[in-house]
């Protein structure tokens, strides 16, 4: 068995997959006895080096409406709400600079959480502030204000591109990402292989 006993989530807040991923890895990953660790990133940036202007799920019409059936069945399955956001792919900038933020903090799991639940789940718009600080008051004891200042902050601002950044050495391509002993695994359904990946 790997010695590592933790896992990288690499997760872009505009995924739909990723959606999926967060809802359920802490489960998981408890029974292997795996920490989590958070890692919000921006998958904007990735994509116009791969030569994307847009979503890919946007560039193909077919491919697109598959994703969003499938994201009912999947969501379905695993008991969660499901509402197709408008616009997609949403702004996730104010979103990503938080989380980073409470990576380190109590709240970051559950603010991502109640972020990925209001845009996917009740189709809101992750890019409000009244959203993000009603989700911010649900789930920090810290001042809301505070924690805002800090997630705008320039250092804070040069983080989520540092962050974002690294992402790309480590060719991550999309969302979400696994990183259990320097290996990738790529996609909400490679979650099980990843908490189970041991190398040889």
């Amino acid at each position: 068995m790997s010695k590592n006993r933790s896992i990288d989530f690499w997760y872009e807040f505009a995924s739909p997959y990723s959606y999926l991923s967060a809802m359920r890895i802490e489960a998981e990953a408890a029974r292997h006895q795996i920490v989590v660790n958070w890692k919000p990133f921006l998958l904007g940036p990735i994509f116009r080096q791969l030569g994307y202007q847009d979503s890919p799920f946007n560039a193909q019409p077919a491919k697109l409406q598959y994703m969003w059936r499938d994201m009912k069945r999947c969501c379905d399955a695993q008991g969660l709400a499901f509402k197709r956001p408008d616009p997609f792919p949403g702004n996730a900038v104010k979103a990503a600079r938080i989380a980073i933020l409470g990576a380190d903090q109590n709240w970051g799991a559950s603010f991502t959480k109640g972020v990925f639940e209001a845009y996917f789940g009740r189709g809101d718009d992750m890019a409000c502030e009244d959203v993000l600080r009603t989700i911010l008051t649900a789930v920090a004891a810290d001042n809301i204000d505070d924690i805002w200042g800090l997630a705008f902050s320039d250092g804070n601002k040069a983080r989520l591109r540092l962050q974002t950044e690294h992402a790309s050495t480590l060719n991550i391509f999309g969302a979400p990402t696994f990183l259990r002993d320097q290996e990738l695994f790529w996609g909400n359904d490679r979650l099980e292989n990843a908490l189970a990946f041991s190398p040889p």
